[in-house]
């Protein structure tokens, strides 16, 4: 049972505050890494935190699983918390989520869908109209820099 199960079986439906991280993987063709998410919508990979976990060490083992990637060098781009990120879910649980957004550039493994938590994943050169807007959040903000980095350093 992991750590948020054992939350709820304690506190019923009642709001927690809970921290995660997402994860921003861009290719050397500037396209994102962007998985079809089971519970609706596109998103980047990424999830909660678990017990004696860094915000790094989350990022790292969610894009894992949800992926099959490993991804190193990873850079902080922002925290997100919030009223903007209260969740309330379909069964009753709410959360005000605490997220770390990182990016990076490197990594490796074979790309798969883990059918647990999406349909599909893939690299997008632009974004769908199904992204979610907490998605919209963590991206928008970062993914032209992102792009103008990659491009600089690819031309040196």
């Amino acid at each position: 049972m992991d750590y948020v199960q054992s939350l709820r079986q304690k506190v019923g439906t009642q709001p927690l505050i809970l921290p995660g991280s997402v994860v921003l993987i861009v290719n050397h063709q500037g396209e994102l890494l962007l998985e079809n998410r089971k519970d609706g919508g596109w998103g980047l990979p990424g999830g909660l935190m678990e017990l004696g976990e860094s915000l790094e060490q989350t990022a790292v083992r969610e894009v894992k699983e949800e992926t099959g990637l490993d991804v190193r060098n990873l850079q902080l781009l922002g925290i997100f918390s919030g009223e903007t990120y209260h969740f309330t879910f379909d069964n009753g649980d709410e959360i005000y989520s605490v997220t770390a957004v990182y990016w990076t550039k490197h990594f490796s493994g074979t790309l798969q869908v883990n059918p647990n938590e999406s349909k599909e994943v893939r690299f997008v050169k632009s974004l769908p109209p199904t992204l979610k807007d907490e998605y919209k959040d963590y991206i928008l903000p970062y993914y032209p820099s992102i792009l103008e980095t990659i491009r600089t350093s690819e031309s040196m």
